[in-house]
Formats: structure tokens, sequence, C-alpha cells
């Protein structure tokens, strides 16, 4: 059997894993072990969907089998959500720029600093869905003692009016929304994760 984790060849000697569900099983309990969990699995050059999952779990081990395994550690997600909390710091001294930006005709400048939003706030996402495998992680990442769920709820209507103001070139909404509604929020977001410890 060929083993990859994260892209880079792993040696590895079985013991009495005959398929490739005793396998993986005997993997997840080592990750376990070491605050660790597989993301996602390919067997033989192919991406196993979770509705696949269950049909590969008796395949049997060959000497040809190939198996890749995407895994992530809790202190690699904690990892990523200090420096997301810096890039929002980042954001925080950009975002009161933005109207006056619009109003004196920089719009480059003004769509850099929401492209970067956009993309700070697809990246906080993606690491917050993975930090759901670590449960108490997950539980951790408050804003205003507001869990995750009820943050991004109230955060995305708040965001959808900006989308809707800068559409609108309503420099005014632009404005109010950013000093006193996104910025505000990503500032209290910046400081919650900074504070997330192991």
């Amino acid at each position: 059997m060929k083993l990859k984790v994260n892209g880079q060849p792993v040696d590895i000697t079985l013991e009495n894993e005959k398929t490739v569900g005793d396998f993986l099983k005997a993997f997840e309990e080592e990750a376990s072990q070491n605050e660790a969990t597989t993301t996602a699995i390919s067997l033989n050059g192919t991406q196993i969907s979770p509705d696949d999952f269950d049909a590969i779990l008796n395949e049997p081990l060959t000497d040809s089998t190939e198996i890749d395994l995407s895994v992530i550690s809790k202190k690699e997600l904690i990892d990523a959500l200090h420096e997301t909390a810096k890039s929002f710091a980042d954001l925080n001294t950009l975002l009161p720029d933005v109207p006056v930006q619009l109003q004196s005709g920089n719009d480059a400048d003004a769509s850099a600093t929401i492209t970067r939003l956009t993309e700070a706030m697809e990246s906080f996402l993606h690491i917050t869905r993975l930090s759901t495998l670590f449960p108490e992680l997950y539980d951790s990442i408050r804003v205003q003692d507001m869990d995750m769920g009820t943050f991004f709820e109230e955060f995305h209507a708040i965001l959808k009016d900006f989308e809707e103001a800068m559409a609108g070139k309503d420099t005014v909404t632009v404005g109010d929304l950013a000093e006193y509604e996104i910025g505000p929020r990503i500032k209290e977001l910046s400081e919650s994760l900074a504070g997330i410890k192991l």
C-alpha cells in the first residue's frame, strides 16, 4: 500500500489492517491522539465523497492500493484563525476610507478593500467549517457572546445591504455601514480570534 498525507509520501507498516476501512479507522485513531483529523480521502486517484465513503470501507488493501489523505490539526486551525484575526485588523483600518475613495472617484482602491474583505470572509468561513471537526474549538469562537451561526446570520444581512449600497454607489450608506456596522464587527471578530488558545 502507498500512503500520502497532505500530498507527502509516508512510510507505513500495516499491522492487522486488511481493508481500507481497517486502515482508515486506525489512522483516524492515531490522528485523534495528535489532535488532528482527516478532511478528505482519495483512493487510487479518485476523490471519495461522503456519499461514497461506506462503499470503499470493505475494499481489500493490496500492494497497489494508493490512499491520499488530507489532514488538519487543531493547532493548524488555531494558527489560521490567528492569521485571520490579523487580516481583519488590517481591514478595519482600511474600511473607513472606502466611502471617501468612492466619493473622490478612487473606485479601484475601494474595490480592492472590498475584495480583501470578501476574501477574508470566505477564508474565515472555510476555517470555521473545518473547526467544527473540533467541537470545543468551534464553540470557543464567539463574538459578543454570539456563537458563529448567530454572528454569520446577523453579519450576512449587513454585508448584503453593503453590497447593494456599493452597487447603487450610495456612498452615504456605504460609509455608514463600513463605519458603524462592518468595522466594529470586524474589530470584535479580530479580537475574539486573536484570543483563541490551544
